[in-house]
Order: C-alpha cells, then structure tokens, then sequence
C-alpha cells in the first residue's frame, strides 16, 4: 500500500480514523489464538458508505480488506494474513433502536454484546446468543462467526436471531438481507450466506436482531460425578425427560483438578466429572425441572448436586467453569483451544480417545464444554519454547479432528475456521462441497480482496510453522 493509496483512504475515513505507524499497528496484529501478522494500515469507518468506498478502491489497485470487531476470535478470522487494511468496527457502534413490541432491535455492527444485554433488560427482553466473550465481543463478530454459547442447547446459536443485515459486498455494494417480518422466504437467503461467513463474503455494517423475553425465574445447579461415563447417562436423563435446561456445561476429571488446585474450590475428592446446569422459565416450571434434573443426577450415580436461585449464590457455583480458562493457563504458557462438537451421547468415547492421545502424545489435555449440544472444548496445554512439545501437540490437533469426524462429529461447533482450521477442512468435508463454497467466494469476491485465505486455501505445513514461532 503506497502513500497515494494511504491517502486516499484517510480521505475517505478522515485524518483521525486511521494509522499505519507500527506502534498502533501491532494491536490489530493478532487475536485470541496469539498468532500474529501485521497489517500495512488499520482504518476506522463510519458507517456503509465509508467501508463502500475502501472496498471499490481495494479492488482497483488491488489489496486484502480484512474486517475485525473486537479482535476476541480463536481461529484467526480477523488476521490480516497478507498484510493490507484492516477495516475495524469500533466506530460503529450504537444500538439504533429496540422495540419492544415487536421484540427486535436495530444495532451497527461494532455493538458489544454484552451492551445490548443491558439495553434489552430495560425493556424486559434479551439477546439469547452469549459467548464466554459477551462482555467484549462484538454482535457483527458473533454474526460473522455465527457465534453460540452456553445457552445454545435452548436457545441456539446467533444465526437464529439474525432477521436481516446491512452489508458491504466484497466488490463495493451496499445490499440488505431479510426482513423485519418474522416470515420471509422471498429469494435466496441471503442472510445466512452472510452469517457465519467470518467475514469472506461481506462486511456487515447493521443487523436487525430478535430478542425474547426475560425467564421470570432462574435455578443453577452443580452436580458431580466419579467419571465422564455416569455424567453422560445423566445428561441422557435430563434430556430424555423432556426438560430442556438453559444451560448443560461439563467438565471431564482434568479440568476438575484444574479447578479445584486453582481456587480451592471444595468438591467431594471422588468427583471425577462436574455438569453445571440451568434451567428458566416460570417460577413453578423451574421447581418441578429443578426436582427432575436431581433425580436424574441421583440415579446417575452423582456425588452432590447442589442448587441455587439467588444470583450470588449462582455465581458461586458457576466460578467453577469461569475459573477453568485462567486455571488451565497455570500449567503452560500456551494452549491451543479446539472446540469440536460430537452428537452428545458420544462425548464419554470422545473423552476417553483424548485421554488416550494425551498420553501417546506425552501432551497436556483439558476438556470442559456444553455437554447439551455435544460442543467440547478441548486445551492442549504446551509450552512454546518447546519445540517437540509444540510437534507433538500439533500432530495430536489432526488425529483429534480424524476422530472427531468418526464420530460423526465437526471441526467447529462456534469457534469458525479462520486459519486454525482451513488446512483440516477436508477431513470432513469432500472435496466438491470445498469447490462449491471456492465457487461462491469467486463469484462475490472475483478478486479475493476480503478476508483472504480464511476457511479454506491454508496450507498445514503454514500452520506447523507458526505454532513453533
């Protein structure tokens, strides 16, 4: 990018909204998953208009455009590869409008979703998706990378509440998905292409958002087990008994350790396995789910089950699965988070083939995650500087995703592909289903100028040598 091009993108956004000295550049340099590639120059637009016009400019001259929210993603979705613009959302950032009535809400894409929250509770509604980034996360992140959480196993994922969007095409044209009608099958859906999507297909600007009533009542409980195995059965009761709890998370034996050596949390020494549940809804309803879900956790062979209803007593028990993520960071500098989803009944055999590679690969394995939807988060703990540490652990990383397809599983319940990933894809995905979604790419972004190389065209060997930089 030369001065020319430089300057006419501050012409675009204004001469306080951009920068290419290095000291403002290295903070758009990497994300969650602490890789790192510099960009040439960061910009800040206001609005469709402004990401419009940087988006024609690009493909004339040409060079890679690549969004970012708030830079919380674990796969790399917002790293700019081959250097270029990053065009950030921070700008965009206001909640345009909530109404109530009809339950939806108008928002740019650089609102934070834990902001909205607060908004929406003002008006007795609230925004399902929750991603353990809420409170910094952004809602066109969430979108891009079709974000979940813990309250998917009810509620679902983002994509289940994004009506319509405002989004900048790869090519320069502003068009609108959806509808604010709550039915609308008028040509293809547009909105879902865009919507997990991370970002390769079109840069969302606004999107129209449903949200739900506030539950009247709230009950968590935590229940241990001596291993993953009676942990299971007990979710299977839960679920076969036609509660459907708000929250079903698990931790196997090696996060319960971590837990428990990090904040002393007091857990009978015979548990092996923990599930933190939750269920809303009417105050009767929560005491006759909350009576169900003990009992299947008895018969299931638990240890305890402790409840509460009061909000500080809820956070008490859920500083168990908050502390795992600090915990685990205690025992390497370093861990590479997979979230691979597996049909929930086969999250024991998924555990017990992870244990099993942690020990054949002599590597540092936590598992914890949402138990309801299969969605296991599984930490390989490394330390950087070890080089054969770093090899062992990324040749574990491909079996674990050859197993996970075996079981009939995918490489990503929520996290994305980004770069993480897309050297893996065809392990689950055939190879016309990968030419199809080329296809696409082609055909919106003929010059590959947005988010290149993210999903697919990421080679393993790139990936090998990043985690031993």
């Amino acid at each position: 990018m030369n001065a020319r091009v430089r300057n006419r993108i501050r012409q675009i956004v204004g001469d306080a909204h951009w920068s290419h000295r290095r000291e403002d550049l290295l903070l758009y340099s990497y994300d969650g998953m602490n890789r790192r590639y510099l960009p040439e120059m960061v910009a800040h637009p206001a609005g469709a208009g402004e990401v419009s016009a940087i988006l024609r400019l690009a493909n004339e001259v040409p060079f890679p455009v690549v969004p970012r929210g708030a830079g919380t993603g674990l796969t790399g979705g917002s790293l700019p590869v081959d250097g270029g613009l990053v065009l950030t959302t921070g700008r965009m950032n206001r909640i345009l409008n909530i109404d109530p009535e009809n339950s939806v809400a108008w928002v740019e894409s650089g609102v934070i979703n834990g902001d909205l929250q607060s908004e929406a509770k003002k008006h007795g509604l609230f925004f399902p998706p929750d991603p353990a980034s809420m409170n910094f996360s952004t809602l066109g992140g969430n979108a891009a990378e079709n974000a979940g959480g813990s309250r998917a196993v009810k509620y679902g994922v983002t994509r289940d509440y994004v009506m319509a969007l405002e989004v900048v095409m790869p090519t320069g044209e502003i068009i609108h998905t959806g509808s604010a009608a709550i039915k609308s099958v008028t040509g293809y859906d547009l909105t879902r292409l865009i919507v997990g999507s991370e970002g390769t297909l079109g840069f969302i600007t606004r999107l129209l958002l449903r949200l739900i009533p506030i539950p009247e009542a709230v009950r968590t409980m935590l229940a241990g087990f001596t291993d993953i195995g009676r942990a299971a059965d007990a979710v299977a009761s839960i679920m076969s008994s036609r509660v459907v709890p708000s929250t079903l998370e698990f931790m196997d034996r090696s996060a319960v350790e971590c837990v428990r050596d990090y904040i002393g949390f007091e857990l009978p020494s015979e548990s092996g396995a923990l599930l933190l549940i939750e269920v809303d809804g009417s105050p009767a309803a929560v005491e006759e789910d909350e009576r169900t879900i003990a009992q299947a956790c008895t018969e299931s062979g638990s240890v305890f089950v402790r409840s509460a209803s009061r909000q500080s007593d809820r956070d008490s028990l859920w500083a168990a699965r908050r502390s795992i993520s600090p915990a685990i960071m205690k025992i390497r500098p370093l861990k590479i988070n997979e979230d691979v989803a597996v049909p929930r009944m086969k999250i024991p055999e998924l555990v017990a083939r992870i244990e099993e590679l942690s020990r054949r690969y002599r590597v540092i394995i936590v598992n914890f995650g949402h138990a309801g939807d299969g969605n296991v988060h599984v930490n390989f703990l490394l330390d950087p500087g070890d080089a054969d540490e770093v090899s062992r652990a990324h040749a574990a990383v491909e079996e674990l995703f050859q197993v996970v397809v075996s079981l009939g599983g995918t490489l990503s319940g929520e996290h994305g592909i980004g770069i993480a990933k897309a050297p893996y894809l065809d392990i689950e995905l055939e190879g016309t289903a990968i030419e199809v979604m080329r296809r696409i790419k082609r055909a919106l972004d003929p010059n590959n100028i947005l988010n290149p190389h993210k999903t697919f065209d990421y080679d393993r060997s790139s990936v090998a040598r990043e985690l031993r930089a």
